[in-house]
């Protein structure tokens, strides 16, 4: 048996016949073809697919796509295009807190939905928020960097 899900995944209004069981970021990736959400652990743990419903960043493996449907969705693909977070990817790159990548969107988005909420942490409250995503290169110091740094210089532009 497929249910019809629809929701709003980056501004666009998507409508689909799925199996009622259908992860949320297998909704994305497969029938959405946004495969910026990485699929890692699928036990939500790691943070690799996070997503944002509802502007609440959400493990997008722990979530069926039923339980999203009339919810807003926004992935990384939608937050880079709308060029929310540009200053983070830069800040990202500048201090190489990539290394390979996986965990990188993950990362992004909960750095997004932080600065959002606390437009100038301290190092302790980026690691907290972080604490929901699991990346095995950089040892967090080059993401804790870039994020202090995206955070700084928002607040230089506010000040201006």
């Amino acid at each position: 048996m497929k249910v019809m899900v629809e929701m709003t995944v980056n501004g666009e209004e998507v409508s689909e016949l799925i199996e009622p069981r259908m992860s949320l970021v297998d909704f994305v990736r497969d029938r959405l073809r946004l495969t910026g959400s990485h699929i890692g652990c699928e036990m939500g743990v790691c943070g690799a697919c996070l997503v944002m419903v509802d502007d609440k960043p959400v493990h997008g493996c722990l979530v069926l796509a039923v339980q999203a449907a009339g919810s807003t969705v926004r992935t990384i693909e939608g937050l880079a295009e709308s060029g929310e977070i540009a200053d983070l990817q830069t800040a990202f790159h500048a201090r190489n807190a990539l290394q390979c990548g996986y965990c990188t969107p993950g990362m992004l988005m909960t750095a997004h939905r932080l600065l959002l909420d606390q437009p100038n942490p301290d190092r302790e409250a980026i690691r907290t928020a972080l604490s929901g995503n699991y990346c095995r290169c950089t040892g967090y110091e080059a993401i804790v960097d870039a994020i202090t740094a995206a955070a700084s210089a928002r607040a230089e532009r506010r000040a201006e």
